[in-house]
């Protein structure tokens, strides 16, 4: 999946009605919901402001605002689900220009209007991490920097203190904890694992490919 990092706008005109575009990043339907309402705000004279959200957990919401039912949320929808999207809000917003689209020429205008918006957005390929720790004696140093490097965790900060000598957070793809776990024990003969934590704090790693 990919994260849509910035706001973006496009704008499009069809048959003399213009259809102006936002993508924004959205991780909540609430935050998804204040930006069609402020865009509705800041273009208060136009006819429609249609909607779509796509989030990591699945969850998706549309809205024609007015529009024949299937020409507006759903082909903005199409876009996000095309390009893998997810915590992204769009807006298209769409004075009607006096020519009638039809329902196939709604759909292709505010699909495409959306498309150009996503197109100009920075998005970046991540996976579901989480953020997990290492204990381990200053001894151990070397070891885990070395299974570290191998790609096996993404390093965060470390903290120092007497006992044990260092606690070094690290984010790992779901699923590859134990993993990680057994490879910490392997290079440190048993000494060294991750912390137990039956519920660990979720994150976002950039994907290799």
């Amino acid at each position: 999946m990919r994260l849509l990092l910035t706001p973006a706008r496009a704008e499009l005109v069809e048959r003399g009605s213009k259809f102006v575009a936002l993508a924004h990043p959205a991780a909540t339907p609430a935050e998804a919901l204040a930006v069609r309402d402020a865009e509705r705000s800041l273009h208060h004279d136009a006819t429609h402001h249609v909607f779509a959200l796509r989030l990591a957990d699945g969850e998706f919401r549309y809205d024609d605002d007015g529009e024949p039912a299937g020409t507006g949320g759903r082909p903005v929808l199409s876009e996000l689900e095309a390009r893998e999207l997810v915590n992204a809000a769009v807006v298209v917003t769409r004075w009607f220009g006096g020519t009638k689209l039809g329902t196939g020429g709604l759909a292709r205008a505010y699909g495409a209007a959306a498309a150009l918006a996503l197109e100009r957005a920075k998005t970046r390929r991540v996976v579901r991490g989480e953020i997990r720790y290492i204990a381990y004696e200053f001894g151990d140093i070397g070891a885990v920097a070395r299974v570290l490097d191998q790609g096996a965790g993404l390093r965060g900060p470390d903290a120092y203190g007497p006992e044990p000598g260092v606690r070094t957070e690290v984010r790992v793809e779901r699923g590859r904890a134990a993993e990680l776990d057994g490879r910490l024990r392997d290079a440190t003969a048993g000494r060294v694992g991750l912390e137990p934590d039956d519920e660990p704090d979720l994150c976002w790693i950039t994907a290799s490919t």
